[in-house]
């Protein structure tokens, strides 16, 4: 009996992370596909072959792109970038999206540094992320500060702690290593 139950564990330690990865992915490719499929599938009907979507989408995001560096177009978009930011509540809820989607596909990406901080009065450390290190354009007495992001296990959330420059230490870890880490509760190490 012992035998049959150790082999049951290691099927499903074996199958579930396969299922899974397979599951997102799959999940993943159909709501992108959707984004233009949906629009093609009823004009292509029986030709329409899956993936067509997710081909333009990457296509047209790619073009949008482009044009967004062009003088004519690049205007426009710096036009509803600003309108954007002078509606209330709109201008909130755009600043939140813009600020996260170019801190980690800009030029000036956040997480990128990996840290350890340590908590005063003991000898306790928390792995974090610095998303900032100029906080005195915030609040001026928080010059000597930095921004630390500490995520939470298993979880996407986390807190945001104005730390003290000497009592972070940058250690030489992969943001996505970090990530991992943490997000396993410390089981996964590489």
């Amino acid at each position: 009996m012992k035998v049959l139950l150790k082999n049951f564990i290691n099927g499903i330690l074996t199958i579930v992370p396969i299922i899974l990865v397979i599951y997102v992915v799959f999940k993943t490719f159909t709501f992108l596909d959707s984004l233009l499929g949906s629009y093609l599938r009823p004009i292509l009907k029986e030709t329409y072959i899956p993936g067509i979507g997710l081909v333009l989408t990457i296509a047209l995001i790619t073009l949008l792109g482009w044009l967004s560096t062009q003088l004519i177009t690049g205007s426009l978009i710096k036009l509803a970038d600003r309108i954007l930011t002078r509606i209330p509540i709109v201008k909130t809820i755009y600043s939140f999206i813009k600020d996260t989607v170019h801190s980690f596909l800009g030029d000036k990406k956040s997480f990128s540094k990996v840290v350890l901080v340590t908590q005063p009065g003991s000898e306790l450390k928390s792995i974090g992320f610095i998303t900032t290190e100029n906080l005195e354009e915030f609040y001026s007495p928080l010059k000597e500060y930095a921004a630390v992001f500490v995520p939470q296990t298993f979880q996407v959330a986390g807190f945001t702690y104005f730390v003290p420059k000497e009592f972070i230490e940058v250690i030489d870890v992969t943001p996505e290593e970090a990530m991992k880490f943490v997000l396993s509760g410390g089981l996964t190490t590489k």
